[in-house]
């Protein structure tokens, strides 16, 4: 029997949809195909394993899998979720009807317990764009992932309660958020103010002027004399975000796996502090992480602090 579930791979801030073709014929033996990468490869022993715990087992057919479009690298080991619906399907342990009205991603625990995975909120725009009914993803994400309206986002904590939903024996509960009340009640959240710094009034009067202006600044001086402390309390003497850029920096965030469970969107002006002796390539790691696209912005869009030897 074929059954085919969905899944998403990341593609810098950006999800595309991912195929899973799932068959379970006669004879013997796993096939994982569709160019996973080795975390991906390892989704069989953690499905049975986890399938083991709960009272199912991998059927002892022979399977195939196939994880398409095929020449697209897929990373990570948020696929386990959608592996294992998809082999219960096909060997009919569960109804297959519904299962590809569903965007399904999760790591599976050897337990059933999902761990949470990277990119939830750009998944969730592509299975909305897609016309998907739902998206079905680890309860640690599930904030993350509800502040994309028209798609019911329900977040799960283990393999065991998406198999009672598909029995048609338990319900899910959609997770919901009001993005625009969460974007302003966040709106000045930061960790650090900059009305805590004492003193320091020249550097003080050189960083509002800039922040006011838009300009650039590097701040030199021996270690103590206070330039984190001051670097990190700019970002909350600079315009707010506005909705569309905390989006922005949120998808950032998401797909870096910077999220916090109890945090469905980050509101705030991101600080990042690297250490002296960064390399090239790492330094532009953390300003692509910071500001994402910054071609055709305006002054402030996506504007980022950060400390470095640059």
């Amino acid at each position: 029997m074929l059954v085919k579930t969905y899944g998403s791979t990341l593609l810098g801030i950006n999800a595309l949809t991912i195929t899973v073709e799932v068959i379970v014929d006669q004879g013997v033996n796993f096939f994982l195909v569709g160019v996973p990468e080795s975390a991906g490869k390892e989704s069989p022993q953690r499905i049975e394993a986890a399938l083991k715990y709960i009272g199912l087992k991998i059927p002892g057919k022979k399977i195939v899998i196939n994880m398409a479009p095929a020449d697209m690298r897929k990373e990570g080991s948020s696929y386990d979720l959608t592996l294992a619906i998809g082999i219960l399907a096909a060997s009919e342990q569960i109804n297959a009807e519904s299962v590809g009205d569903y965007v399904i991603m999760g790591e599976l625990s050897l337990d059933g317990g999902l761990q949470a995975i990277k990119g939830a909120l750009p998944i969730a725009i592509e299975a909305k764009n897609r016309g998907f009914k739902g998206l079905i993803l680890p309860k640690q994400n599930a904030l993350e992932a509800a502040i994309v309206s028209g798609i019911n986002v329900y977040g799960v904590e283990n393999i065991k309660e998406v198999i009672g939903y598909f029995k048609g024996k338990d319900e899910l509960t959609p997770t919901l958020i009001d993005t625009r009340k969460e974007f302003f009640s966040r709106l000045d959240a930061y960790e650090f103010d900059f009305s805590e710094v004492k003193g320091q009034q020249n550097i003080k009067r050189a960083l509002e002027i800039a922040a006011a202006g838009g300009h650039n600044v590097i701040l030199i001086g021996p270690p103590g004399s206070g330039k984190t402390m001051l670097a990190k309390r700019l970002p909350s003497i600079l315009p707010p975000l506005n909705l569309h850029e905390a989006l922005e920096t949120t998808k950032i965030h998401s797909v870096a796996g910077r999220m916090k469970s109890s945090t469905s969107l980050i509101s705030v002006r991101p600080f990042r502090s690297p250490h002296h002796t960064i390399s090239d390539f790492a330094y532009i790691n953390v300003v692509v992480y910071l500001c994402g696209v910054i071609l055709n912005t305006n002054h402030y869009e996506n504007c980022c602090i950060c400390t470095c030897k640059y």
